[in-house]
């Protein structure tokens, strides 16, 4: 009974892998030199405050 658990387990993981890779085969990933002007231009209050 173990080995039918763990072999279903086993290709519902493959099979879960399989259609993420298909979902996100198509997305596209911003560009590092474009992340990084992000980057600079975006800070938060954080950066602004003094410590003290």
């Amino acid at each position: 009974m173990a080995f039918w658990l763990i072999l279903l387990v086993v290709f519902a993981v493959v099979i879960g892998n399989i259609m993420l890779l298909k979902h996100t085969a198509h997305m596209k990933m911003p560009s590092l030199k474009q992340r990084h002007s992000e980057d600079k231009k975006h800070h938060d209050a954080w950066d602004d405050e003094d410590d003290s």
